[in-house]
């Protein structure tokens, strides 16, 4: 008599599902059944997995509104120019400015041994900065190498010279 092929599972979720096991090895079908009975049925994974989806997409969001704020915010009080690209892309950059400028501040300022005269003129520096695929680009930097970045930029990142920005 051959090992079974078709297995009832009730599943951790109550749900009873049959199973095909034939494609597994004759003796590694039962210790899966058992596995599988420690775990949701498909369509309830599913509907969990979905359901988590979406609260990670409206988490996400909400993360993204409240860093758009603080980003506008900061702009404002630090007289910040508009950056200068696609519509798409200026949220983002707006959020990576905010948040290069403020690891730089804590970098060299709060931690390092920069004064104000010389934060104010990395800002002036970074005024200049418009194009918001530069600052995209720039994302993933460390604060301290700020200065060095902003001296690097091209003219093509100043300004409005670039209409392919």
């Amino acid at each position: 008599m051959a090992v079974r092929t078709q297995w009832t599972v009730e599943h951790a979720c109550s749900h009873r599902v049959d199973h095909d096991l034939s494609n597994r090895p004759a003796d590694k079908r039962a210790g899966f059944a058992r596995w599988l009975a420690s775990k949701d049925c498909t369509d309830c994974w599913k509907a969990a997995r979905d359901a988590d989806s979406e609260s990670k997409e409206e988490w996400l969001a909400a993360k993204r509104a409240e860093e758009k704020q603080a980003a506008v915010a900061w702009a404002k009080q630090f007289d910040m120019p508009e950056l200068e690209g696609p519509e798409k892309a200026l949220d983002w950059g707006e959020r990576s400015r905010h948040q290069l400028m403020t690891a730089a501040h804590t970098a060299l300022v709060i931690e390092g041994t920069w004064d104000d005269a010389d934060w104010a003129e990395l800002e002036e520096k970074a005024r200049v900065i418009t194009r918001v695929g530069w600052w995209i680009d720039q994302r993933d930097a460390d604060g301290t190498d700020l200065l060095e970045l902003l001296d690097a930029a091209s003219e093509a990142d100043r300004g409005t010279e670039n209409p392919f920005r």
